[in-house]
This record gives structure tokens, sequence and C-alpha cells, in this order.
């Protein structure tokens, strides 16, 4: 009933969104259409919607209205592909909610392409709360393959694994990653990356249509020393050589820029020029995230993001 529930409140936002781009914005239907990546059918249904659901008076009433705005200014200063903006959850409402929704209405579109599709994924919380989400699927031509390792260096698993779980839901071909985010040495990368199931997962990687990323930043406690996949001491350390975010394990600065430092030299995650390629996009929110989100989208690393009103705003007030 509340995945139900959530969903209908989903599509408002989705009728919302194309009201508020052809009543005020002047868009025609097929750039509407074009913007939200849905037929020129579909498109107006949706403002049909919104007028069916008395969301158009004298002004657009829904929250959304100011998501938009948010999603054409983050669009417009960094040029990206995607951006969808969803409201700030209310004190006491799980933070990752709303998030959690609109990501896997994306994976969602995703796998419900006619043609077999890559679809990439990396790790962490607000992707798997995603997946959660995500309706069970028939989609066995689809793959599923993991842009990072999921386990540390002594091996344990980490619980935020996407790619299995996203695959088992769709009933996808599933490619994981099995290697550690960080290895001990860079022979222990060089040996790793020789081998076959990594260059499959490499070009399986540099073919997909759609890529979904977490962002977690670097700072002391930070999800990559949580899990274990680096040591306090090696945070210190990319703290002091300017790291404020990192992607599929890689480390990078306030403008975006790869690090080069020892332990960059031993992540196994896809690079990042292979990501910058890709139609890949970041999720995530929060004022922990501000930084290293920027640091993405100034760099070009991303060329998609979702994320929540609050942190919109703080992006655009930074950037």
């Amino acid at each position: 009933m509340m995945a139900r529930a959530a969903r209908s409140e989903q599509k408002l936002e989705q009728a919302a969104r194309a009201a508020w781009l052809y009543y005020v914005v002047g868009d025609t239907q097929d750039q509407v259409a074009a913007k939200l990546n849905v037929s020129r059918q579909a498109a107006q249904r949706l403002v049909s919607l919104a007028v069916s659901e008395k969301l158009i008076k004298f002004r657009l009433d829904h929250p959304i209205a100011a998501c938009v705005e948010l999603e054409q200014r983050l669009q417009d200063k960094f040029g990206l592909q995607l951006c969808e903006i969803v409201p700030t959850a209310e004190t006491g409402a799980h933070p990752l909610g709303g998030l959690a929704v609109a990501v896997a209405e994306h994976l969602e579109d995703a796998l419900q392409a006619s043609e077999p599709a890559v679809i990439g994924v990396s790790t962490g919380r607000t992707l798997r709360a995603a997946v959660e989400e995500v309706p069970h699927m028939e989609c066995p031509d689809h793959k599923i393959v993991s842009l990072v390792g999921a386990m540390s260096r002594d091996g344990q698993a980490s619980h935020f694994e996407i790619a299995g779980r996203l695959a088992d839901k769709a009933k996808a071909m599933c490619f994981p990653m099995p290697a550690p985010v960080v290895t001990s040495t860079v022979e222990e990368r060089e040996i790793m990356q020789a081998q076959r199931f990594y260059r499959t997962i490499e070009e399986l990687a540099a073919q997909a249509q759609k890529c979904f990323v977490g962002v977690c930043e670097i700072s002391w406690n930070c999800p990559l020393q949580r899990d274990g996949f680096l040591t306090p001491s090696e945070i210190i350390e990319l703290a002091d050589n300017g790291a404020v975010g990192e992607i599929v394990g890689w480390t990078f600065d306030r403008a975006g820029n790869l690090l080069d430092n020892p332990i960059n030299s031993r992540v196994t995650g896809i690079p990042l020029d292979v990501l910058a390629q890709r139609h890949t996009i970041a999720v995530g929110s929060g004022a922990h995230k501000i930084q290293p989100i920027l640091g993405a989208l100034r760099g070009g690393i991303v060329s998609g993001l979702i994320s929540d009103e609050a942190t919109a705003r703080a992006l655009i007030a930074a950037s």
C-alpha cells in the first residue's frame, strides 16, 4: 500500500514537472517530452493529469514547482543531460524516502528498454534504498554490471552491494566485481585487473547506456572508513591531499580533478574517464555531500544528478 502511494505521488510530481515546463516555461509538448524522457503522448497525458488533479490555478500549486526551477538552473550551469530534484524529506520522515523513489523510477525506466541494455551501478545507502523500491520485473536480456568492488581488503562483504540486488529484482544478468574497493598493493591491483572477469566488466562498463553512482565525502568517519574500505590514516592522507569526494573508489578534489596519490593507484573501480563518457547519474543528498557533488559536476565526471531541494539550493549557493 505504501509503495502504491509513493508511486502515485511520484506520478503527480512528474505531472507537475510537465505542467510547469508547458505553462510556465512555455515549452512545446515535444520539448516537454524530450526533457522528461517520455513520449509526446505521455507528455500530453501528464499535462492533462495536472489539470484534472487541479494542480494548475494561477500558479502551480505543488511543492515540486520550486524543484523544477532548481533542476533548470543546475542543468544550465553544469550542462547536465538529466537533473531531478525532489522535495526534501520533512522532519521525522525517512531522509532517503523521496530520493529513493525518484532513483527507482529512473532505474525502472532504464530496465524497461526494449533493446538489451547494460546498466552500471556503484554501491551505497541511497542506491540500496532505491533498489528496494524497484518492482519485480522480467528483464533477462539486460545486464547489470558493478562499477566498483563491494568488499574490504580482508574480504568482508559490504551491506550495500547493489548489482546483485538489482539483477535479482529484474531477473537480469549480473556481473559483480569480486574485488576490494582498494587493494593492499599496486601489484595486487594489477593481478586482479589482469583477470578475465575484470576485462569483461571493463568492456561492459564502456557500453553502458546508463550508470548510477553514489557520491561519498572524504571526512573523518565517512562511509569509506565506517565500512572498512579505508583506514583512518588513509582518510587523513586523502584529506591532506585535497580530496573532497569519491566515486567508485576514486578520489577527487573540489574541481573534480582525479588526485595523484598512493591510494588512487590501488583502486579497482572503473576509471572516472570511462564514466565521464557514459550517461552517468550521481545520486545523493545532504550537507555532507555538497562539496563531493560539486566536484563531480565541475569535473564533468557525471552528466546527471538526482538529489533533493535543500541540497540543490546549497549547490547553487556554493557554485
